[in-house]
């Protein structure tokens, strides 16, 4: 063998060599890689696994995640205008036949209606006093409930409705007739067979403007509130008669009321465990 071949054929060793070498090193980051890249993925499974639920995540809850200081006042509201109806049941039976227009004014019950149109018929007081003092009392916090429906939508529609169907039922017609279903429906609302609540909500979810929901509001008050005046003008001394009798008795009937309310308030918590 010459030189000049010894030389070529070590050449050829040399580099078959280092061929092997980076081939062995490209292996070698390859695998590196590989082992990095699954080393971040199970570092962001772990990350994901670590996050702790929040305690704001509740189905009871109208809103989702960390309440926004609108949800607190809105919420407080509501639970507000419950508290306030409780406390004014021991007065409703006395206000009955003593003070109707007052008992209007505070709550907008039926009952201070019908008793106040029918003292008016007798010559105390006035139709157009009975009338317009039903008018706060009836829609003291209608605009609560649609301010909710502007916060939380379809979520506090469900909330509210819990077993009834009426929420899902009246939903699916606003999906379909749109206004032409709300606006009857908030004019009505006093007279359907459902939580009046509910109506106003879905008023707020549809986003129709809160000038036009009172506008619809006063509307639907002063039909019904007209119509309990005209039954209370209409039975004039018989129902003066029956509502002195209710206040007469009016401690017993509110005990009444209150073991009523509670009862149905226990029963309703049986229902939804």
């Amino acid at each position: 063998m010459t030189e000049e071949q010894a030389a070529a054929a070590e050449a050829q060793s040399r580099a078959g060599e280092t061929e092997a070498g980076e081939t062995e090193a490209g292996g070698t980051e390859a695998g590196e890689t590989e082992a990095g890249e699954t080393e971040a993925g199970e570092t962001e499974a772990g990350g994901t696994q670590a996050q702790p639920k929040s305690p704001w995540d509740n189905a009871n809850l109208p809103w989702a995640g960390k309440p926004r200081k609108a949800d607190i006042l809105c919420w407080a509201g509501i639970v507000l205008s419950g508290f306030y109806y409780l406390a004014l049941l021991p007065f409703r039976a006395s206000l009955v036949g003593t003070y109707p227009v007052a008992g209007e004014i505070l709550n907008g019950g039926t009952e201070s209606i019908v008793a106040a149109a029918a003292f008016a018929r007798v010559g105390h007081g006035t139709l157009a006093v009975v009338i317009l003092a039903a008018i706060p009392g009836l829609m003291k916090f209608d605009l609560i409930y649609w301010w909710a429906g502007r916060l939380w939508g379809e979520r506090v529609i469900l909330l509210l409705s819990g077993r009834r169907k009426s929420g899902p039922k009246y939903m699916a017609r606003v999906h379909k007739w749109g206004r032409r279903f709300t606006w009857p429906a908030i004019v009505l609302a006093l007279f359907l067979p459902v939580p009046s609540a509910i109506i106003y909500v879905i008023a707020g979810w549809t986003g129709m403007s809160w000038v036009t929901f009172l506008g619809l509001d006063l509307i639907g008050a002063l039909l019904w509130t007209g119509l309990l005046a005209g039954l209370g003008y209409a039975l004039g001394h018989h129902a003066v008669t029956v509502a002195q009798t209710i206040s007469h008795y009016g401690l017993w009937v509110s005990i009444g009321i209150i073991v009523l309310v509670v009862v149905t308030q226990i029963r309703s918590v049986r229902m939804h465990r």
